[in-house]
Order: C-alpha cells, then structure tokens, then sequence
C-alpha cells in the first residue's frame, strides 16, 4: 500500500527525523556542560528559558497550516530546526544557549502541530489510523536507534561525539525536510472555502467536541511523561531498585511498541475509534494502580509486578495512541484544520510544562501519590469520551474531516 500511495518520502522522512532526535534527545545539557563553561544551574535554566519563549508557537502556526498546507510547513519546521541544531555548534554564552534552544524549540513545536495533518494526507479515512500506528512505530524505533548511537559516541569519542550527534541531528532533520518538500500526497485534503480560512481560534473554542477531546488528550499527556521523568527515579528512590531496571523497562516499551502497534491497530480499526481511547484509558488506570500497589508490595513482588505493569501501561499506548490521532484530525473542521491542531498541540505544551513540577512534588508526598494521580486522571478521561461520543451526530464520526 505504501508503494501504491507513494508514502515512502512520508514515512523515511518520520524514520531519520526521528533518528536524529534520539541522537540527543538524553543528551543536550551534557553538551552543553562539556562545550561551554557555564554551570548545570545557567544551562538549565536557559534552556527553560528558550522553550518557555517558542510556547506561542503552535498557536501562531495554525493559521500559517491553514493558508500554506501541513507539508510544506513541516518541512520548512524541520529546515528550520536544522539550522537550529547547526547554530548549537557555536552556542557558547547563556544568552546564545537561549536563542538557539528556542529556535530548535519552535522547529519542533511547528513540526507537530503539522505532524499529524501529513497523514491526512496520506491515506483515506479508513486507513489513517494504521497510518498513525505505523508512524508511532517509526518513531518509537527511530528514537531508540538514535539514543543507542548518541550514547555509544558520547562513551567513545566525548565532546568530540558529542558534536558528532548535534551534526548528525542537524543533517537527519535537513534530510527529512527535503523528503517532505518532494513529497507528493496522493490523498488530496479538500480546499478549504474562503469563509472557512477567514474562520479564528473562536471557532476551535466554541467546538465543545473538540475541547473534550483536547481536556482528554491532557491526561494521556500526564501519561507519557512516566517513561522520561517518573520511572528512574520511582525504581530508586521509591522501590530501591537498581538503574538498570529502569533501563529494561524502557528497552521493553520500545519493544512492544515497535513490534505490536501496527498489528493492534490493524485489529481495533473495526472499532468506535472513541471506544478503543475509552479502552486505552482504562488500561492506563490499571497500569498506574498496579504501578502504586508495588510501593506496600512484599519484595519477591516487586520485579514482576514491574513488567506486568509496564506490560498493561505499554499496551494502553499501543491501543489509544493512533485512535486519539485520527480524532484530532477527523473531529476539526478541514477549513480549519491548522488552527484546530494547534489547539490539540496545547494540550500537550500544558502537560509537558506543569506534568514535572507537579509528579515530582507527588513523589514528594509518598512513591504511590503521582500513580494514584495519574490513574484518577485516566479514569476522569472515561467520562469525558463518552460525553465526546454523545456530542457527535454518529458515534462514530470519523469522516467529518473528509466532508
């Protein structure tokens, strides 16, 4: 099908870009540490400093995907952020570290706030949610492939490799941009009529649909953040474990992920896509409760207890992340796309900017508090879903995008 759609510039572009990504993605205050001669307090804090000034970016790109198309600003978000990773080189000062963290910063956020109108693009509406699983996968793969490269040249060539990563994600990301700006679609999004362009973000505000949609995207937002901040330092601080499990851990998700996310989305696609996110929420509930059981878990318990709770929270994954995809797409209207997607982007920059702040000071008040947290958020999205699905004309709408 991928030959026949000519879907293979789309998704080499999604494998190097996110190659590239996992070549820093752990890495980026180390390199800056061993590059400059700033202290770990000054280049945290610019770095903080230059996301917090790109957090307008989504909102400013949405109207710019509506007027120009999901394409060519993807690819001119990830030109962009090649050009952000090359400037790393020469990041020296606090001041530089900002400008360039932010320009990288805003690349990214563009970039997914374009991401998922590319599949759109792609495939017809009954086959976008496999498109959206078997870009996860890419991702998923790609992320993991380029955090074992960045952490082999950082052992063996130091500052030297790590240099070699910020060139190679520079490259990966200039790459997948020119992938994309060759890129022919064959799915052709209708054109969107003037009085739908000449539509604002009070359109997006006054869809009740949509901002359900997007309250339920927050929780599963909160979610993803255990595998980057909660888990390492749950299993050390919390259970006592060694570092390593958490590392297993991870390599399983990625696994699991990679493996199985096309074939689970290939057998739910039969199903209400807002029924398979119900389903992934209550997987996820089930996952942080089994998560919370192990702190008060006798110690031969602990260790299975970890996989079998990482087992059921990677399989929430696999199952609700494709089918919260396709609804962000097919419940905007496609005049408006851009803008809608925007919105959907909030959701994430919410959670990304409060999820650290507020599951470390959980942490604080015992290990159970931010998993007890995270699975009463996961339960609040059910009945969030299922007032989505009667505030649909079908239960099932889907098609909405396309019409």
């Amino acid at each position: 099908m991928i030959t026949r759609t000519g879907g293979r510039h789309l998704l080499g572009a999604h494998l190097i870009d996110s190659t590239g990504s996992g070549l820093l993605l752990a890495f980026t205050v180390v390199y800056f540490a061993r590059t400059t001669p700033l202290g770990l307090t000054e280049i945290g804090a610019a770095i903080s400093l230059g996301r917090l000034l790109a957090l307008p970016t989504a909102l400013l790109t949405g109207p710019v995907i509506d007027r120009l198309g999901a394409r060519q600003v993807a690819a001119a978000a990830n030109l962009l952020s090649a050009l952000a990773y090359t400037a790393f080189l020469t990041a020296g000062q606090a001041w530089q570290i900002v400008g360039v963290v932010c320009l990288a910063q805003i690349g990214t956020a563009a970039y997914w706030t374009a991401s998922t109108g590319l599949v759109v693009l792609a495939a017809e509406a009954p086959d976008r949610p496999r498109w959206f699983a078997l870009v996860g996968s890419l991702r998923n793969g790609g992320l993991a492939v380029g955090g074992a490269i960045g952490a082999l040249l950082l052992a063996t060539g130091g500052t030297t490799g790590l240099r070699a990563t910020v060139v190679a994600n520079a490259v990966s990301f200039a790459v997948a941009a020119a992938l994309l700006a060759t890129w022919q679609p064959p799915v052709r999004a209708a054109a969107p009529t003037t009085s739908a362009v000449e539509g604002s973000y009070r359109t997006v505000l006054r869809d009740r649909r949509y901002l359900l949609l997007v309250a339920v995207n927050l929780s599963f937002v909160l979610a993803s953040l255990v595998l980057s901040l909660l888990l390492a330092v749950y299993l050390t601080e919390g259970l006592h474990r060694q570092a390593w499990v958490a590392g297993s851990l991870l390599v399983l998700n990625s696994a699991q992920v990679v493996l199985t996310q096309t074939a689970v989305a290939r057998r739910l696609s039969r199903h209400r896509p807002i029924r398979v996110v119900v389903a992934g929420a209550l997987l996820n509930a089930l996952a942080f409760g089994l998560f919370a059981l192990l702190s008060a878990a006798p110690g031969w318990a602990v260790m299975a207890g970890l996989y079998a709770a990482m087992l059921v929270y990677n399989l929430a994954e696999t199952v609700a992340t494709p089918f919260r995809e396709e609804l962000s797409v097919s419940l905007a209207h496609p005049g408006l796309r851009g803008r809608y997607l925007a919105v959907y982007q909030l959701s994430w920059t919410l959670g990304q900017t409060v999820g650290p702040a507020l599951l470390t000071l959980l942490l604080g008040w015992g290990a159970a508090c931010p998993w007890l947290f995270l699975a009463a958020a996961s339960l609040t999205a059910v009945p969030l879903l299922l007032a989505l699905e009667r505030e649909s004309v079908a239960p099932a709408r889907v098609t909405l995008a396309e019409a």
